[in-house]
């Protein structure tokens, strides 16, 4: 009798440098998701060897830390590391939790780029923004502050799901082989487009309509 596989065990990486966030953090998390084994790193050196050993399936990091052990925290080592772990990892789902999350305009096409989930949360947020962030970059969604966004700037190929959706009444798959892509990566837009035009999860309210509903508004559609 052939055993039923089990499901594959997840694991966070935590990156702060600094011990009574990397703390308290670690406490939530270990409250939420009490079966994931949670690693944490101090400095961009060690974040990069521990996501390189073991594929963590949501990293979790700070924007100012040290490169290596013995140096000063700077916001260009964080920068630097989101943007490494993003070039080599473009699947791995991210969390930004910082105090400083405006320097992220130099990395918004790189932003743009990433498949992976990524959302940005403040330090000085409720424990339950943090938690609602974690979610929904497992969930491979998107969310960046308003003051890193460049207006209403739409890729071509995200307006391109948007006028095969809202003007054609195509669902995913259909669209998918219109464009020649992957369903995931058709699903990939999505998050982008939503997060330019600020429509979020929200459990009273379907997501693809208020999407089509704010792409109107926006003049983004006819």
């Amino acid at each position: 009798m052939s055993q039923i596989p089990q499901p594959q065990k997840q694991t966070f990486l935590v990156v702060d440098d600094h011990a009574l966030v990397l703390d308290g953090t670690l406490s939530i998390l270990k409250q939420a998701y009490p079966e994931v084994d949670i690693l944490t790193a101090q400095t961009a050196e060690e974040a990069l060897k521990q996501t390189e050993q073991t594929d963590p399936d949501l990293v979790i990091l700070d924007l100012v830390m040290p490169d290596t052990i013995g140096e000063t925290a700077q916001a260009n080592s964080g920068l630097q590391l989101l943007k490494t772990l993003m070039e080599l990892h473009p699947k791995l789902n991210l969390v930004v939790q910082s105090a400083h999350t405006r320097t992220l305009i130099w990395l918004k096409s790189t932003i743009d780029n990433h498949m992976g989930g990524f959302t940005v949360v403040d330090k000085s947020q409720p424990v339950k923004d943090l938690l609602t962030m974690v979610d929904w970059a497992l969930r491979e969604r998107t969310y960046t502050p308003k003051e890193i966004r460049n207006g209403l700037q739409l890729k071509p190929a995200w307006m391109q799901v948007l006028q095969f959706a809202f003007q054609e009444s195509l669902q995913d798959t259909a669209i998918a082989k219109r464009m020649n892509v992957s369903e995931r990566t058709v699903q990939y837009y999505w998050s982008k487009i939503r997060d330019v035009l600020e429509v979020y999860p929200d459990e009273d309210k379907n997501l693809r309509i208020q999407t089509e509903v704010r792409a109107r508004e926006a003049g983004l559609l006819d």
